[in-house]
């Protein structure tokens, strides 16, 4: 075999993308370049004076957490919510759903089983406060599947566009890994940071951590077979006896950059477990509404906030029409509304908080969903659940965690994305209308899976700075805007705080933005109470 040896910084992000951050830091240390959900439970508040009032924009989860703790404390309360349903952005869209984006375009959904989150779509385990929330008002839960060994990485450029499956590159990073530090330490490169006695520790555990032979070196084994796979399987009787499957060799794995595309599954954030409501994210925003439902005025167009030393006035118009306006008093106002939208708007506000709420962008963001005459993906190819990664524009393929094994139509999250490795497809999807976004995903998903067309039925889409009222994603922070703006942003303006996800430092998530309500009347509750 050719030797092919990489450069340092290529040996250190290996070890990253594959063993963690833990891993990384270790090794890191060992060759000189590294140096050495606050969530408390239910919130306790004074309580209102008589009379006293709050109006909350927004029946997001934010401004419905607030809602619900403020009544319970006995604050008289008025939510202002511009759709027609509570939840935000916790929605789900089953088939039977629409709606129009901006340029006019229906976004119709036709599917027969299976639904999209355009927004968020797993809980993770360390989301404590969401959690207490959904025990709280029962909104029923099922794991949700991250990482499935059986689920492909996929370079076009690499293996002749050939999906790998992700265990299959996992194991051999980890074993070619495992070889190079194995030879540095007997090469003696090693020998100024880690003593003799531990050398002799550390190799055996790298034998074993990588599944190296006796020469330390990363090659087909029977032993390999039990951690990696086999080509073919164990059997009874007088069948075939089994065979390893075989690495893939070093330089072209190296090159094709898949592993890279592990390091999404090390992501503390996608850490297991996870979780999903049962039924669709839409489930845990529809509880949270239920609770507060007599609190909420749908379908109001908020387009002026002022205050003045006493009072909070909000105007509004309703949205479905009419040219009538109407105006809502109050002693406080929770302000969830995305900065996007809030930034247009008229608000009584000091200098420094319009500049505050103007300065942060938000995320585009674009999901598309496909639906398919049979679960081809887990009656083919033995993928139950999990994500595969590709550097094709629809980024990732989500297999759903739910009905497995089920015969009939399914729906898959056929694309996704944010923001990836320098590159951002979501432009390039929003320009693209709704039927397009489908056919491109039908076209780019049938590289990784051939079967796409033939067992294609319908799709729906969400181009995220296309929906009226975000136009955007989430609050897209930097070091340097939360240095100059995030506390004039979070701080209470006379008789205003702002509050929702864009208010945290876990944006995008909902545990921000619950995070984010209950420090809002943590904080106004203490104002009227001093």
């Amino acid at each position: 075999m050719t030797q092919y040896m990489p450069t340092r910084r290529q040996l250190l992000t290996m070890i990253g993308q594959t063993a963690g951050a833990t891993a990384m830091y270790q090794a890191m240390s060992s060759m000189g370049f590294a140096a050495t959900s606050n969530y408390q439970g239910p919130v306790e508040l004074a309580g209102a004076k008589t009379g006293r009032k709050v109006v909350i924009l927004g029946a997001g989860l934010a401004g419905l957490t607030a809602a619900y703790e403020l009544r319970k404390a006995g604050y008289e309360v008025k939510v202002l919510e511009y759709q027609n349903r509570g939840g935000g952005r916790s929605w789900t869209i089953n088939g039977g759903d629409s709606f129009t984006e901006l340029g006019g375009h229906e976004v119709d959904c036709k599917f027969t089983s299976g639904y999209l989150n355009p927004g968020p779509w797993r809980l993770p385990i360390h989301h404590y406060a969401l959690f207490d929330y959904c025990k709280k008002f029962n909104v029923a839960l099922q794991p949700f599947i991250m990482k499935n060994n059986k689920a492909y990485l996929h370079n076009s450029q690499a293996f002749e566009g050939k999906p790998q499956r992700i265990g299959d590159v996992e194991a051999d990073v980890r074993g070619y890994t495992s070889e190079l530090l194995a030879k540095s330490l007997r090469q003696g490169a090693l020998d100024e940071s880690v003593s003799a006695e531990d050398q002799e520790k550390l190799l055996e555990g790298l034998k074993g951590w990588g599944v190296l032979d006796r020469n330390y070196r990363y090659v087909k084994s029977d032993e390999l077979g039990s951690h990696r796979g086999w080509d073919v399987l164990p059997g009874g009787g007088l069948m075939p006896k089994e065979v390893s499957s075989s690495p893939i060799a070093f330089g072209p794995l190296l090159n094709s950059h898949l592993w890279h595309q592990l390091y999404a599954f090390n992501e503390y954030d996608h850490a297991p477990a996870l979780f999903e409501p049962v039924g669709g994210m839409g489930k845990l925003g529809d509880a949270f509404t239920e609770k507060t439902r007599d609190l909420i005025r749908f379908n109001a167009r908020v387009f002026k906030i002022e205050q003045g030393e006493n009072q909070v006035t909000v105007h509004y118009e309703d949205r479905t029409g009419g040219s009538d306006t109407y105006s809502e008093k109050a002693d406080w106002c929770i302000c969830t509304i995305p900065l996007s939208i809030l930034s247009q708007l008229e608000v009584d506000v000091s200098d420094a908080k319009k500049k505050a709420i103007a300065a942060v962008p938000y995320a585009s963001a674009f999901k598309v969903a496909l639906e398919f005459k049979r679960r081809f993906w887990e009656q083919d190819e033995w993928i139950m659940g999990g994500i595969s990664y590709t550097d094709l524009p629809i980024v990732q393929i989500a297999y759903p965690s739910y009905n497995m094994f089920s015969d009939g139509p399914a729906v898959v999250q056929a694309a996704y994305d944010t923001y990836t490795a320098g590159k951002n497809y979501t432009y390039s999807f929003n320009t693209l209308t709704p039927q397009e976004r489908i056919l491109a995903a039908l076209e780019f998903g049938s590289q990784i899976h051939p079967q796409y067309k033939e067992e294609f039925i319908s799709g729906t889409s969400c181009a995220w700075h296309r929906i009226p009222w975000t136009l955007g994603c989430y609050g897209q922070w930097t070091e340097d805007l939360r240095a100059q703006h995030y506390d004039t942003l979070c701080e209470i303006d006379g008789r205003i705080v702002l509050a929702g996800e864009h208010c945290s430092h876990i944006p995008a998530w909902q545990e921000g933005a619950i995070l984010s309500g209950l420090d809002a009347i943590r904080r106004l509750d203490a104002r009227e109470n001093a």
